[in-house]
C-alpha cells in the first residue's frame, strides 16, 4: 500500500466545495499518524500491573515508528496502520527494590489480528532475575494488548467523520454498519386460566428521584449525537462489548449487561430519549433519560434529565453517567472541555 502522500494524485479528491466526490467513487485519504502517535503514547503510559510481589508500569515510549491513515473508496472505509514500538518498564518490589526492563512490539499492523501481535517483555541488561518479570509478562502484556485494542477501535471511529462524502443526489452516504445481533426474544407461554391470578405480579412501589446534569464537549451536536447511538463508538468509549439498535424502539446493552434500555425518541443532532436501567435495580424498573444537544459556537452542551431513578441509586447513577459516558467520551474521542 502506498504511504501517506505517495498516492496517485488522479485518485485523490480533496473535500472541497468545487471538487465533490460524486458517489464516493474517487479515493479520499486522511492521515492519522500524528493522532495515532499521541493516542498510543497516552494508552501505553497508563499500563500498570501489581500483585503481592510489587508493581510494574510502563514508564517511557522509546520508539514509535510507523504511520496510519484512512481511505475511502466507493463508500468503503479502509484502515491502514503499521507501527514498531519499544517501551521501557520499571518494577518495584514491596521491599523497595527497583528493576528495569524493555517491551518490544514489532508488528502492530492492520494485517495482524490483536492475538497475533508480538509483545516481548525482557529485563534490562545486567538486571538480576525477579518475580516481577513474570508479573509483567502476564498481567502487563494483557494490559498492553488491551491498550492496543482500544487504539485500533478508536482509530476506526475517531476519523470516520467526513470520510463518506455527498452522493450525486446530495445525500450523505455512511459506512456500512456492522450487523447488530439482537438478543433472542423468548415468547412467554400462556398461563393456564386457573393459574392466572397466581402468576400475576403485584409489584412494589419504590421511592424515586430526578437528576439533572450538564456537560460541554468540544465537538458538533451531529458528531456527539452519533457517538451515543453508534455501536462501534459506544464500544470504544466504554471499552467493552455493546449492542446498540439506533432506531426508535431499538434496544441497547452496555458494560457487559450492567446497563440496558430502549430508545424512546431519536431526533438527530437534537435529542435522545430512552428507557434506562442498571442491572441491579428492581426487576422491570426503568428510569427515563432525556438528552438534549445544544450548539454553542463550536461546542456542544448536553443537558441530561433523568426521572424515575430509585432514590437509593441517585448518587451512583450520577457518577455512572459522569464517568462511563461523559468522561469516557471525552477521553476516547478528545472532546474534553470545562465542567459547568
Amino acid at each position: 500500500m502506498a504511504k501517506w502522500g505517495e498516492g496517485d494524485p488522479r485518485w485523490i479528491v480533496e473535500q472541497r466545495a468545487d471538487a465533490t466526490n460524486v458517489n464516493n467513487w474517487h479515493w479520499t485519504e486522511r492521515d492519522a499518524s500524528n493522532w495515532s502517535s499521541e493516542k498510543l503514547k497516552t494508552l501505553l503510559l497508563s499500563v500498570r500491573a501489581e500483585n503481592e510481589e510489587g508493581s510494574c508500569e510502563v514508564t517511557e515510549v522509546n520508539k514509535l515508528d510507523g504511520e496510519a491513515s484512512i481511505n475511502n473508496r466507493k463508500g468503503k472505509l479502509i484502515f491502514f496502520y503499521e507501527w514498531n514500538i519499544k517501551l521501557a518498564w520499571t518494577g518495584i518490589t514491596n521491599t523497595g527494590v527497583k528493576y528495569k526492563g524493555h517491551v518490544e512490539i514489532p508488528n502492530l499492523s492492520d494485517e495482524n489480528d490483536i492475538d497475533d501481535i508480538d509483545i516481548s517483555v525482557t529485563l534490562a541488561k545486567d538486571e538480576p532475575d525477579t518475580d516481577l518479570l513474570a508479573l509483567m509478562k502476564k498481567e502487563g502484556v494483557k494490559q498492553i494488548a488491551s491498550a492496543l485494542e482500544t487504539y485500533i477501535s478508536t482509530l476506526k471511529t475517531e476519523f470516520t467523520q467526513g470520510m463518506i462524502l455527498p452522493t450525486v443526489n446530495g445525500e450523505q452516504s455512511e459506512p456500512t454498519p456492522l450487523p447488530v445481533h439482537k438478543p433472542e426474544q423468548h415468547k412467554a407461554s400462556k398461563p393456564a386460566a386457573g393459574s392466572a391470578l397466581k402468576s400475576k405480579s403485584v409489584g412494589v412501589k419504590i421511592p424515586t428521584c430526578k437528576i439533572n446534569l450538564k456537560e460541554v464537549f468540544l465537538t458538533s451536536p451531529d458528531e456527539l449525537y452519533r457517538v451515543f447511538i453508534t455501536q462501534e463508538m459506544v464500544q470504544a468509549f466504554t471499552h467493552s462489548p455493546a449492542v446498540v439498535e439506533p432506531d426508535k424502539g431499538g434496544k441497547f446493552q452496555l458494560l457487559d449487561g450492567s446497563v440496558t434500555g430502549e430508545f424512546i425518541e431519536l431526533v438527530p443532532e437534537k435529542q435522545i430519549a430512552m428507557k434506562w436501567r442498571f442491572k441491579s435495580w428492581p426487576e422491570g424498573h426503568f428510569s427515563t433519560i432525556n438528552l438534549t444537544f445544544h450548539d454553542k459556537a463550536g461546542e456542544t452542551e448536553v443537558c441530561l434529565e433523568g426521572k424515575g431513578i430509585p432514590a437509593s441509586e441517585e448518587e451512583r447513577t450520577r457518577e455512572g453517567w459522569q464517568r462511563y459516558y461523559f468522561e469516557g467520551i471525552k477521553q476516547t474521542f478528545g472532546y474534553g472541555a470545562r465542567l459547568l
